[in-house]
């Protein structure tokens, strides 16, 4: 997968798709996800939902650096169906995507050709209906300072045309901004070194 050093491609909302191969039905579902345990809430409904379907096949990748990743076959022939649906998050260089396809049988068997062709188009169909959005991983820094440096301190964050995620401006402030990691350096030069002025950098969760 082509992934840039600090951002990331995942889908902004859920989205379904469909696809259909002698009788047998495949619906598919994905979601914005970043989690194992989210992604359950998420299967659990569409087994009530769908109660009567043979197989609720998943496939998921989570994380910024794209590191977490799994597929399930849901008792269909191995790598038929958890495989081809993880190839489709693959082929559109996504993470914190889960995608499941819900197969109702049709009567006729397929093949582990037919299987695997089947959920990859259902996958895809899904994908293709989803918005696909870049997002950029962000250092989070603190500034620390006394109220007389406030001024500088506003344009420096105005110079730098960073987020500003959090603020107390007291006699003692500290305001929190999001800065894109490869202009981070930036952020961390323009602080260091000022009287009365302390910047740190803090860890996030990915």
């Amino acid at each position: 997968m082509n992934k840039q050093k600090d951002s990331y491609k995942t889908i902004k909302d859920s989205s379904e798709g469909f696809f259909k191969d002698r009788g047998s039905k495949f619906f598919g579902y994905a979601y914005p996800c970043s989690s194992e345990d989210a992604l359950k809430i998420k299967i659990e409904k569409l087994k009530k939902e769908h109660h009567t379907a043979r197989h609720h096949c998943y496939a998921y990748r989570f994380r910024q650096d794209y590191s977490v990743y799994r597929a399930n076959d849901d008792g269909e022939p191995t790598n038929a169906a958890g495989k081809p649906i993880l190839g489709q998050i693959d082929a559109k260089d996504l993470t914190n995507v889960a995608l499941v396809v819900v197969r109702y049988f049709g009567g006729t068997k397929l093949g582990v050709g037919g299987m695997m062709n089947a959920y990859k188009e259902a996958a895809l169909d899904t994908l293709n209906h989803a918005e696909i959005i870049e997002c950029t991983i962000d250092d989070t820094f603190e500034v620390s300072f006394g109220y007389p440096e406030m001024n500088t301190v506003m344009r420096f964050i105005k110079d730098l045309g960073v987020v500003i995620v959090d603020q107390k401006l007291e006699l003692d402030c500290k305001i929190r901004f999001a800065i894109r990691q490869k202009d981070a350096d930036k952020a961390q030069e323009k602080f260091t070194g000022l009287k009365n002025i302390e910047i740190k950098k803090l860890k996030v969760k990915d």
